[in-house]
């Protein structure tokens, strides 16, 4: 329903490089990127707030590239979510419905069946500035499928919340479009969304769109070294291979599958097994490690480890690491199974 082909724009000092992909009706396709790879800038094309120096954007098999924003029927929720301060929520839930001049009782009925919808038909008579973070997205959200647009743009929609409304909002989210039936564009840096919501992902990196594919694929599968480290594989090594072992710092590595000469290869650390003792498990790649240091990080820990001439990381938990009693300068035991290595 969407096809975007070739767009690229140069936009200060930053550049959108001939980016392609296509959205289905009824998908939650996801951008996934850190900040200042051009997520926003390409949103704002589709949005048709940016002009693109070249490329074309097609709706329906319409082409909406030269159309204004209001004639493109899309609807774009802001990171700031761009409520109206003076109006109340209901009022702003019905401003679009009111520019499409509906008649008084159906835009009353939209709204509060949206509203309910989205469990807000209790805040209607309030002002956005009495409202919490979590509140105002329903509310941007609730303002943008009350006209049913062909399809929805949401640039970082949940940034600005805390972590525990987040996590609501997003397993909400999954209902909405189930009852609901939207199409959305969904732009952020976060990881959980992209797995939680999205049907299918683009991973942008630089202002180029470098991988696109279902969540699954794009995870397991990075297409090159420069999006598997963007997506967590912090353990690159190079080495020789030789069937189904790869020669690399001192160790002998087996390999999921037969590769020949020099490849790189990428490990999660989340994949990695630590044990004071011998581990014997699955696990077919086993060694003695020496811990370098630890990197405390929440409720999780990055410990890196000296491995033969290689340093790998491991994420634990902090009770782990107490129950292990690991710290640095100390022996253990550090494995990985085959099939968690991806030859780049």
């Amino acid at each position: 329903m969407l096809e975007v082909i070739s767009i690229s724009r140069d936009y200060g000092g930053f550049h959108l490089r001939d980016v392609t992909f296509g959205v289905e009706k009824g998908e939650h396709f996801v951008i996934l990127g850190p900040s200042g790879a051009g997520k926003t800038v390409l949103l704002e094309v589709i949005a048709g707030i940016v002009e693109p120096d070249s490329g074309r954007v097609y709706l329906n098999g319409r082409d909406v590239t030269d159309l204004p924003p209001e004639r493109r029927g899309l609807a774009y929720i802001p990171q700031n979510y761009a409520l109206f301060p003076h109006m109340s929520v209901y009022d702003n839930i019905a401003f679009g419905l009111r520019l499409r001049k509906l008649p008084k009782t159906e835009i009353k009925r939209k709204v509060r069946e949206v509203a309910g919808v989205l469990g807000i038909a209790h805040l209607l008579n309030r002002k956005p500035k009495t409202l919490s973070g979590g509140e105002a997205q329903r509310v941007a959200i609730a303002r943008a499928l009350v006209i049913e647009p062909p399809l929805i743009l949401m640039d970082e929609p949940f940034a600005n919340l805390d972590v525990q409304t987040r996590s609501k909002l997003l397993t909400e989210m999954k209902r909405w479009r189930r009852e609901l039936g939207f199409t959305a564009i969904h732009v952020t840096h976060s990881f959980e969304e992209a797995v939680s919501l999205g049907d299918r992902v683009g991973v942008m990196l630089k202002g180029r769109l470098v991988q696109v594919g279902s969540v699954g694929e794009v995870f397991s599968r990075p297409a090159n070294e420069e999006v598997a480290r963007f997506l967590g594989f912090e353990n690159i090594i190079e080495g020789i291979a030789e069937g189904r072992k790869l020669r690399a710092g001192g160790l002998e590595i087996e390999l999921p599958l037969e590769v020949s000469g020099r490849v790189r290869v990428g490990i999660r650390p989340e994949d990695m097994i630590l044990s004071a003792g011998p581990i014997g498990s699955s696990a077919r790649n086993e060694f003695r490690a020496i811990v370098d240091s630890i990197e405390e990080l929440g409720p999780l820990v990055r410990v890196h480890l000296l491995v033969g001439r290689l340093i790998l990381r491991a994420f634990i938990t902090r009770s782990s690491l107490l129950e292990l009693g690991i710290k640095p300068g100390e022996s253990v035991y550090v494995g990985f199974k085959a099939s968690a290595i991806h030859i780049f």
